[in-house]
């Protein structure tokens, strides 16, 4: 799967004539010291590529055009430098289709107090040249982020990268293609959805297979690949007995690898993204790919259970964010609850699919019977997440309009349970279990969820900014009347927007 390094942001420095050729050439010069200072820095995942000062509104027309068409760029950082008058920015702002964020900063950290004078002065004006540059923005209803701080501050750099890793998502969240294998499991409501208007305002594409056509991937997979793909199982995973070589259901190990290898020749032949399954549609292949989504799910692939194609897409969309960054992500579920009063818990799990990258250590690939389904008894990698704050999501189709819902999370160590063989997290939903549940429900939020220890609130708070959707965010010190209060005013604002 891509990774952030085929992606770019453009650092675009304004300033104006007005100050002569000598103070221009000094403001393209601090300009390149400060985008080669954030890319130095250790915590930026995307290039920053340095464009020449803007001067006037054609050149700035014409770079957001530029910035456009660039299949790479995947947004801008505008630093206004000196005072740029914003009404020659008005035409390149109105055609900007890519993410925006405003390093409100200047190129020196302190005010050199024994020598500064009226030439600094004149140089060094970004506190108000990024308020005239904030105030057109405003004026033109852009969505976008504000940074501000020194540009060597670690916070800066932090806030930055944040930012960029959303922008990453969303330019994947455009160009993806979502396989389905079946149909939404039959009677459920938050699965469904309208896969049009999810294409018209996200970018990505949905598109419906028969399971027969995952089935003829899979016998034409070669015996070959399939012994070196049970090798490489032999690695990495503790294999229970009946499972390892002369076990007596090596066979199924067999068939498990043969699965994972026809789904990937699937959606690396079609170009996707993600994929859906469903346990009611199996006809032509033996087991629920539980171990073959777990493993496909850490090559980046976004997976959404029982048809759900809004989660799949929210998956992959998180996987790139997070790439390369420490925690894990994956599809889960608020499977039950520990309602104990002295600390009552969530317990999110799935039949079989949660991905490995969560994984606190070594996982054991063993076997066990599905009690749904009505097929052979499914391979699945049983082990516990990690622990540490994480975040739930979910993307849910209200018919008129998306809205996000995201709910941080402490994951604590979960407990023993031997007669439960799947991979599990167990953790206290913030403010605490009774709130945040109360809040999720009266937003409508689904039973599936991207689930990631490695990404922040903040991040889905841009993510929803920038595909301008609603987001109603469940944290520390939210309340139930807050949300409440934040759904009918969401729903006025976004009622307005649709005359």
């Amino acid at each position: 799967m891509a990774a952030l390094q085929q992606y770019e942001v453009w650092f675009v420095t304004g300033s104006q004539h007005l100050y002569g050729e000598e103070t221009l050439r000094e403001v393209a010069d601090h300009a390149r010291v400060v985008s080669t200072g954030l890319n130095a820095s250790s915590v930026v995942p995307v290039d920053i590529v340095n464009k020449p000062v803007m001067t006037t509104a054609d050149a700035i027309e014409q770079l957001c055009l530029d910035a456009n068409a660039a299949p790479n760029c995947i947004g801008l950082i505008t630093w206004m430098h000196t005072f740029s008058p914003a009404k020659m920015w008005i035409p390149g702002l109105r055609a900007l289709q890519k993410p925006l964020v405003h390093l409100h900063t200047q190129f020196n950290r302190d005010i050199p107090w024994d020598t500064i004078d009226m030439d600094f002065m004149n140089l060094n004006q970004s506190a108000h040249g990024g308020r005239e540059f904030g105030f057109m923005v405003t004026r033109l209803g852009i969505e976008r982020e504000v940074i501000v701080g020194h540009w060597e501050s670690p916070d800066v750099h932090a806030e930055l990268a944040a930012w960029m890793r959303t922008a990453a998502g969303r330019a994947a969240l455009r160009r993806a293609r979502i396989a389905r294998f079946g149909d939404n499991m039959r009677e459920v409501a938050v699965t469904e959805g309208d896969k049009v208007e999810a294409q018209i305002r996200f970018g990505y594409s949905v598109s419906g297979y028969g399971v027969g056509d995952l089935a003829a991937a899979v016998d034409a997979v070669q015996d070959s690949d399939v012994e070196r793909l049970m090798e490489e199982y032999e690695v990495q995973y503790t294999l229970a007995d009946e499972l390892k070589n002369g076990g007596e259901r090596r066979d199924s190990l067999r068939e498990g690898a043969r699965m994972e290898l026809g789904m990937l020749s699937f959606l690396k032949d079609g170009a996707f993204s993600g994929f859906t399954t469903t346990f009611e549609n199996l006809y032509g292949i033996p087991q629920l790919p539980g171990l073959a989504v777990q493993r496909l799910m850490a090559k980046g692939y976004g997976f959404g259970a029982e048809g759900d194609w809004k989660t799949a897409a929210l998956v992959h969309t998180m996987k790139v964010m997070a790439s390369g960054l420490s925690g894990g992500t994956s599809f889960m579920e608020d499977y039950t609850y520990h309602l104990h009063p002295n600390g009552m818990k969530v317990l999110g799990a799935h039949m079989l699919e949660v991905c490995e990258s969560t994984a606190a250590g070594k996982p054991s690939l063993q076997i066990h019977p599905l009690s749904i389904g009505g097929k052979d008894d499914p391979l699945r990698l049983v082990f516990d997440t990690q622990t540490g704050p994480a975040v739930n999501v979910c993307i849910v189709d209200l018919g008129h309009r998306f809205r996000v819902i995201v709910n941080s999370v402490d994951v604590t160590e979960s407990e023993n349970t031997p007669k439960l063989p799947v991979a599990k997290a167990l953790w206290k939903p913030h403010p605490d279990l009774k709130t945040a549940a109360a809040c999720w429900i009266l937003a409508g939020g689904a039973h599936h969820t991207g689930f990631s220890l490695a990404l922040r609130p903040d991040h889905f708070r841009m993510l929803a900014s920038m595909l301008d959707i609603e987001c109603i965010m469940i944290t520390h010190n939210t309340t139930v009347s807050e949300v409440r209060s934040q759904l009918r005013w969401n729903s006025t604002y976004y009622d307005q927007k649709r005359i």
